[in-house]
């Protein structure tokens, strides 16, 4: 519920303040509350959700819906091994694929839902397993909304990086996932941890170095997603310090953009049908 009565921690100085502040009396920040969303958002993006699994659960849920969406294509076995019941392009046209032909058409919103989309079973199994290795240290080490933070504008870069420069169409968390490395050699070079970053750039290269040897794989955005995850990384305070109302913002923004990309891209499936 919206709380704009009582007594809220301020997200910056984290001094008891009135809800319905203006602006924190003890450090200036605006609108401390956030018109009184303050406490829900924090409760929610920060306090409750694990967003490992949160993000495990909504890949596995729109991987089936692709296949759903499309149960012929199952059958079809193209690509060899990692074309292993693999959704159709149009499927995944259909739950927001990106690429020029998506953000020429006032697509904007592929940019965050193709983050949760995948080509095949092995490749939601490397990447969320993957995944599942580096976020929660993301997590430990910048708190749960900036991890996600980064974790969606190093795969929104990554697949602008892909779109502009690649030009073809792409799905995946791979570029949010390098964007995860960029993250934590960030905080490794910040903290002066020199034997763990170069650990993590062997693992980025040996990474980058299989994408290249694979086919099918979408390097622009592997390369644009480390460099946003690692410039985000920069320029975000560490877990010591509370989240503040516009990372809260930002979170849940995007959380809502993402949201209503699946829905929007559905209704165009629902009224256009599978082409």
């Amino acid at each position: 519920m919206r709380q704009r009565t009582g007594a809220i921690v301020c997200p910056r100085c984290e001094r008891l303040i009135a809800a319905n502040e203006k602006r924190c009396p003890n450090c200036g920040t605006w609108q401390p509350g956030m018109f009184g969303f303050g406490p829900v958002l924090y409760r929610w993006l920060g306090g409750k959700l694990d967003i490992t699994n949160v993000i495990t659960i909504v890949c596995i849920a729109t991987y089936l819906l692709s296949l759903a969406l499309d149960p012929m294509a199952i059958f079809r076995f193209t690509g060899g091994i990692f074309g292993i019941l693999s959704p159709s392009g149009e499927a995944l046209f259909s739950l927001g694929m990106t690429g020029r032909y998506a953000i020429y058409g006032g697509r904007f919103w592929t940019l965050c839902t193709a983050i949760f989309l995948h080509g095949g079973v092995l490749h939601i199994l490397f990447n969320m397993g993957v995944m599942r290795m580096y976020l929660p240290n993301v997590e430990h080490l910048f708190g749960p909304v900036r991890a996600f933070l980064i974790f969606m504008v190093a795969g929104i870069l990554g697949f602008v990086a892909s779109v502009f420069l690649g030009g073809h169409n792409s799905v995946g968390a791979s570029g949010a996932i390098f964007g995860l490395l960029g993250a934590l050699i960030s905080y490794g070079r910040r903290t002066g941890q020199s034997h763990i970053t170069n650990q993590l750039w062997g693992s980025a290269i040996m990474m980058f170095v299989m994408g290249f040897l694979m086919s099918g794989v979408d390097n622009f955005a592997h390369a644009g997603g480390f460099v946003g995850g690692f410039v985000c990384a920069n320029f975000m305070p560490t877990a010591g310090r509370r989240e503040q109302p516009g990372e809260l913002i930002a979170a849940g923004l995007l959380s809502v953009i993402t949201l209503a990309g699946f829905v929007l891209s559905l209704i165009g499936f629902s009224f256009g049908g599978m082409r």
